[in-house]
């Protein structure tokens, strides 16, 4: 049985703003699958998910399946709110560097390089949102 009155509150994360270049996304999201946009005509592996690749601008663009992990490059502690949560730039293995939220009760074990993976967050609305967690270590 969980003790509620130790259980930590949890930041509240918005509902995604959905459009029909991001739909793919999303509907993986819900299923616990993270896709990100591949150019066929480049190969450059980019984030956001939009028509266009950034680099050639060829529409000449799939979606692919994300290993889901990455580095941290950058990040910060958000202390002065109601409940502290962590804002990241993470760097992917496939390639772009996302925005992001890292999930972990231990703020003070962040270090800039530490490995993470990809997990997700429930929305206010039910939407599932990729997050990022701390790698476990390989046994």
């Amino acid at each position: 049985m969980t003790d509620l009155t130790t259980a930590k509150p949890q930041k509240e994360m918005a509902a995604p703003i959905r459009s029909a270049e991001s739909r793919p996304f999303w509907e993986a999201a819900q299923e616990g699958r993270f896709l990100l946009k591949k150019c066929d005509d480049c190969g450059l592996v980019f984030w956001y998910p939009r028509a266009l690749c950034p680099d050639c601008w060829s529409s000449q663009t799939s979606w692919m399946a994300s290993s889901g992990r990455g580095s941290v490059y950058t990040y910060t502690i958000m202390r002065r709110v109601k409940v502290p949560y962590v804002v990241a730039y993470v760097h992917l293995d496939d390639g772009p560097t996302m925005l992001t939220n890292l999930k972990t009760d231990d703020f003070d074990s962040i270090r800039v390089g530490m490995r993470v993976e990809v997990t997700f967050a429930q929305a206010v609305d039910g939407s599932k949102i990729p997050v990022f967690k701390p790698e476990l270590a390989a046994a």
